[in-house]
């Protein structure tokens, strides 16, 4: 063989090697994606996966299946989406607890940590918690409800969606500044809690909207105030923490969507872009408002840097309280 054809014949050998470096990465999604969230049925984070899930799915071109692993407070469905394959066809659902302060509450004891073993995908919503007596308690505002923590200690208990929950943390933060004492009693899902509260079997709790609302329309429960910064307007006439005397308490749930550590970095980015149309769809927008989400939607970094700092914000409040695993 001459210099000539050997070297054409290297150069056919180095386009095609080229060619097959370059060539597209097989089309995803190719078949249906799961989506599991770690609580229960008719949880918050259940509810808003099934607003998103057909939405999703539609212009994925792929169904999206809502799986629920309820238990340990969010950490066994966490765990499951940890640990799953990284192909790109598991997602999870997780909120505020198992994504940051369960890594603070359990002391490296997790099956799984959150900031090694997840990747973030987006910031999906969040929503106000509202704080919560039954009526017949005759408590109709916050300074009312602290009066009663204060002749009654410890003889008022309170409900939450699990040890390490935003809806336990924050009542903690609200003992700490007011220096009262009541009883945590945790659930495993806000209805659960609800119905503790409707039975009473607690005198209060700080609830996503979603869950009490309802009941406050009813007139079996009286919203005293809302956890987050400022007024909502999906809860419109509830005041903040703020306003009625407790400025230095903001304790809201927050939505994430997450993966397995691994899964390729354009799945991710694509997953990113299409549940944030979702998000930003009027109808969509429209129907997770009826149920109280506030659609927020963001990239993985502004997740990342989010779980950074609500981990550094709740960690000291933790500690101080002396919380520990169930």
């Amino acid at each position: 063989m001459t210099l000539a054809r050997r070297a054409f014949a290297l150069a056919l050998l180095v386009a095609a090697g080229t060619a097959l470096a370059q060539s597209p990465a097989p089309a995803w999604p190719q078949k249906p994606i799961r989506l599991v969230v770690p609580f229960a049925p008719g949880s918050s984070p259940d509810i808003l996966a099934r607003i998103l899930n057909d939405k999703l799915g539609a212009r994925l071109g792929q169904p999206v299946i809502v799986e629920n692993r309820p238990g340990a407070g969010g950490n066994s469905g966490t765990d499951a989406v940890a640990k799953a394959a990284p192909d790109g066809y598991t997602f999870g659902l997780p909120v505020n607890a198992p994504l940051v302060y369960n890594s603070i509450l359990y002391q490296g004891k997790l099956p799984y940590d959150p900031f090694r073993d997840l990747v973030p995908v987006s910031f999906l919503a969040a929503t106000p918690n509202v704080c919560v007596v039954p009526t017949s308690l005759g408590v109709d505002s916050v300074r009312g409800w602290i009066e009663a923590l204060r002749r009654k200690p410890g003889q008022m208990n309170f409900a939450s969606t699990g040890n390490g929950s935003i809806s336990h943390l924050g009542i903690e933060l609200i003992k700490i500044k007011t220096q009262t004492y009541a009883l945590h009693i945790p659930y495993n899902s806000s209805g659960a809690a609800v119905q503790a509260i409707l039975q009473g079997d607690v005198q209060f709790a700080c609830l996503p909207a979603v869950s009490v609302m309802p009941q406050v329309k009813a007139d079996k429960m009286k919203a005293l105030a809302i956890t987050s910064a400022e007024r909502s307007p999906l809860v419109p006439g509830v005041p903040t923490l703020r306003e009625s005397g407790l400025p230095d308490v903001q304790a809201f749930p927050w939505f994430a969507l997450v993966a397995p550590r691994g899964t390729p970095a354009p799945i991710v980015e694509r997953m990113s872009q299409e549940v944030n149309a979702v998000l930003h769809d009027p109808a969509a927008q429209a129907q997770l408002r009826s149920a109280y989400f506030d659609p927020v939607g963001g990239p993985p970094a502004t997740l990342a840097t989010l779980m950074s700092t609500e981990r550094a914000r709740w960690k000291p409040v933790i500690e101080r309280a002396g919380l520990k695993p169930d």
